[in-house]
């Protein structure tokens, strides 16, 4: 599974399903954030670990593209992808919990409707002042994104590693 989520929220905006982990799973979690995200030109980062769907070229050029800083976790250290890591652990506890599914297809169809359901729109984040990623994000008014800074330079793909 590839998922993309909101820091801001921890509302999920782009997943996917597969039963490979080649780039295409990425890009398909990618191009369901983009066509429910506006990208704007504020400098968006997008953060995610070192898997190689993530740091290939056409994954890295499908950000550039849409105006997207790149960015990835440090070699060896797990806690810089922490809210995707947190999501999955609550994905497996509160949805997969050792079900037997006979294919993908019913995978999605039981993933699909927790995200959009229960994860989004039912289960309360501390994080969040104990609100859902929708109502979270309801409550808030628009808020000027900062410019994008980086501690490091990109190196030669344009990938900032922190």
């Amino acid at each position: 599974m590839a998922v993309i989520l909101d820091a801001f929220s921890r509302r999920v905006v782009g997943w996917a399903v597969a039963s490979h982990l080649r780039a295409s799973l990425a890009l398909e979690a990618l191009e369901m954030a983009l066509a429910t995200r506006d990208v704007g030109s504020d400098g968006l980062i997008h953060h995610s670990d070192r898997g190689v769907q993530y740091a290939c070229g056409d994954y890295i050029a499908r950000l550039q593209r849409a105006g997207i800083q790149p960015s990835m976790s440090r070699a060896g250290c797990p806690w810089d992808n922490a809210m995707a890591e947190s999501f999955m652990r609550t994905l497996k506890r509160e949805e997969v919990d050792g079900r037997d599914y006979r294919d993908e297809a019913e995978v999605r169809a039981s993933i699909g409707p927790f995200i959009e359901a229960i994860y989004n729109r039912q289960r309360l984040h501390s994080a969040l002042a104990y609100m859902t990623p929708e109502a979270y994000e309801a409550s808030q008014r628009p808020v000027p994104r900062l410019p994008l800074a980086a501690t490091t330079a990109p190196d030669a793909d344009g990938v900032v590693c922190v």
